[in-house]
């Protein structure tokens, strides 16, 4: 299984993920349908589904295109608001491609029906992937548009979390924006003595020089730097005034959600937020 990292708009990821052996490809939240065409075309492959995390624009709106230009192709995802859409998915449901396995984890709160998926395959010593959208980013977590600081909860410490050690394997998590260096520095502010939040930071502004991608990270490694994923650390309590962590957690995301600013926002959360009246990312 390889996965194909596409830096899109203003700062999403879209991805291709080819079944090596036999050359079939699942796209995952394809929002540039012409550019995932031309990947598809020069890496040899056929496109044969396509995974969406969620309904907004800057995730799905390359379905219609693609599924125009290649007759039969699978659209999946866990919400009829997503173009389309030909398979709608439930939670726990798994998926075959060739060797690639694929478990659909529903994750309601950046959206109602967000489902994030988590790939593997079987006797394969690479680490599995798990395609988080707009619920678990590099050093964060997505806003709460459609749902609560419980749902996020449960789907960071239950639906996410318990897949770090699943088979004893970090798994490599691809999320749906590149927001690491705005997420290392809100961190470093909720844990300014974190060694690890400090090594990121300086590490994702090298990356960002480079102009290279600082996805994937692992689940693993989110516990050590990520503030969504750190609720029960004293600092992070400390922080944020609050030791439950629900409430610690709705109090990093109102923090957060406060911090930014709407001409800090990209492009395209700003085009979202005057379609939905909502702001932020």
């Amino acid at each position: 299984m390889k996965v194909k990292v596409v830096s899109i708009l203003e700062d999403n990821y879209m991805y291709l993920v080819i079944e090596e052996q036999s050359k079939e490809a699942l796209a995952v939240d394809p929002a540039v349908p012409h550019r995932m065409l031309e990947i598809v075309k020069r890496e040899g492959v056929s496109l044969t589904a396509i995974l969406t995390t969620h309904h907004h624009w800057d995730h799905a709106r390359g379905n219609e295109a693609l599924a125009k230009e290649i007759p039969g192709l699978r659209v999946y995802g866990g919400d009829d608001r997503i173009g389309a859409l030909t398979d709608k998915v439930t939670d726990a449901q798994e998926l075959k491609f060739g060797a690639i396995n694929v478990r659909c984890l529903s994750t309601p709160c950046h959206t109602s029906g967000h489902v994030c998926y988590f790939l593997w395959e079987d006797e394969c010593a690479d680490a599995p992937a798990v395609f988080t959208g707009d619920t678990l980013f590099v050093a964060g977590c997505g806003r709460f548009f459609e749902g609560t600081a419980e749902q996020m909860h449960h789907n960071l410490t239950e639906v996410l979390g318990k897949t770090s050690v699943h088979k004893t394997r970090a798994k490599k998590v691809f999320c749906g924006h590149e927001y690491t260096i705005k997420n290392l520095k809100f961190a470093l502010k909720v844990e300014p003595q974190n060694e690890r939040v400090k090594e990121m930071l300086t590490w994702a502004r090298g990356r960002d020089d480079d102009d290279k991608p600082t996805v994937p990270s692992t689940l693993v490694e989110e516990f050590d730097y990520n503030p969504f994923l750190r609720l029960s650390e004293e600092s992070v309590q400390k922080f944020t005034g609050q030791t439950e962590p629900v409430e610690v957690l709705r109090a990093l995301r109102r923090e957060q959600d406060r911090l930014s600013r709407p001409k800090e926002r990209p492009l395209a959360h700003a085009m979202l937020a005057l379609e939905w009246g909502l702001l932020g990312p």
